[in-house]
């Protein structure tokens, strides 16, 4: 924003109503009715940081009563700055979590609806120190951070340093307990574990039968989750149903192929396995190679264009999933309430466990 030149206040009289002339108000002007510097003034006008909110207000309000700015750009001035956010998402294979980050990429105008600028950061997967020293990181410069979390003493400790910092953070898709985080916005992974266990048992029926899992980490509390709901479910409902020892895959496909390559090699009676987390294309991999993908029961998470394949080709059975675009909007619209001083959870509603099979598919 261009300031006049307040050597020329000559140069910029105008004439009133009643055809004398008026001075058009200066930056001293604005400085003397608002009760500040008229440095300070020219860091509210220009948009510069280091102005407390209270200050910055009381100097707009002097502008428009002097008639400083003209009226569009005093309402852009008065505009509130967006929240800045940073989605901190995992790198790796997991196509679901790439997809969600792409989204969030491509979603400017939606967020900039609500107020939200958000920009994505992926990191290494299952290292709970260097999320937590991630985490830190974005304190001066984001006002809000969303995250995937890991259940670990350091991620909690840095979610509570930033609450004492005053940058919220709320948690995606997996959540972090006992700790200062202000909302999550994902799945209760409990009962999504439980509709994989019915799934699985119902596809398989009452005969005696063993089954897998392969999660990405227990060190996601949603993965942990999961595995307590399909156990527990199993129990109740299918107890002729064998369950195999827990493998984790850190959705990764590779890691993913070889579990149930191995799996098959020592089970060639598996008649199910549950993919806990993400690399189903390890799975159906290797499921195809040994020409098991028409009586294994594959039942996983995340639809994507390569699960929604295997949907096709009958090599999976069943997605659980989460839309991508509600999770990206719930978050955004966390920051958004807490911005307006509204409770962090105002109008978001709970996300939905959504079962897909072939016949199910929309377009």
């Amino acid at each position: 924003m261009m300031m006049r030149d307040e050597g020329h206040a000559d140069a910029d009289a105008v004439t009133t109503a009643s055809g004398g002339p008026r001075t058009l108000p200066t930056i001293a002007d604005v400085a003397r009715l608002s009760g500040v510097s008229t440095a300070t003034v020219d860091r509210v006008l220009n948009h510069r940081p280091g102005v407390r909110a209270a200050t910055v207000q009381r100097v707009l309000k002097a502008a428009a009563e002097l008639d400083y700015l003209p009226e569009a750009e005093l309402h852009a001035a008065m505009a509130p700055k967006p929240v800045r956010t940073v989605f901190l998402l995992p790198s790796g294979t997991n196509r679901y979590l790439t997809m969600l980050g792409q989204l969030v990429r491509n979603s400017e105008a939606t967020l900039a609806a609500l107020g939200v600028k958000a920009q994505v950061e992926f990191i290494k997967s299952f290292n709970p120190e260097l999320l937590a020293r991630t985490l830190l990181q974005h304190c001066r410069k984001a006002d809000g951070i969303a995250f995937m979390a890991l259940e670990h003493p350091a991620v909690r400790e840095a979610v509570n340093e930033l609450a004492e910092r005053n940058v919220p953070t709320v948690t995606l898709i997996s959540d972090v307990q006992n700790c200062r985080r202000v909302a999550y916005v994902g799945l209760d992974n409990r009962a999504a574990g439980r509709t994989a266990g019915y799934l699985i048992s119902r596809f398989i029926g009452p005969r005696p039968a063993k089954v897998a899992m392969i999660a990405g980490s227990l060190s996601y509390r949603a993965h942990e989750e999961r595995e307590f709901g399909f156990l527990h479910c199993l129990n109740e409902t299918a107890p002729a149903i064998e369950v195999l020892g827990l493998r984790e895959a850190h959705d990764d496909e590779g890691e993913a192929y070889r579990q149930t390559r191995t799996l098959l090699s020592h089970h060639p009676d598996l008649a199910g396995i549950y993919n806990i987390g993400g690399g189903p294309g390890g799975v159906a991999k290797a499921l195809r190679e040994a020409r098991r993908e028409r009586d294994v029961v594959f039942v996983g998470h995340g639809l994507t264009p390569e699960t929604r394949a295997m949907l096709i080709d009958g090599t999976m059975d069943a997605v659980l999933t989460q839309d991508p675009r509600a999770a990206m909007l719930g978050c955004a619209t966390v920051f958004a309430n807490l911005r307006a001083g509204r409770e962090a959870l105002h109008g978001v509603e709970p996300p939905r466990i959504d079962v897909i099979f072939r016949e199910n598919l929309g377009s």
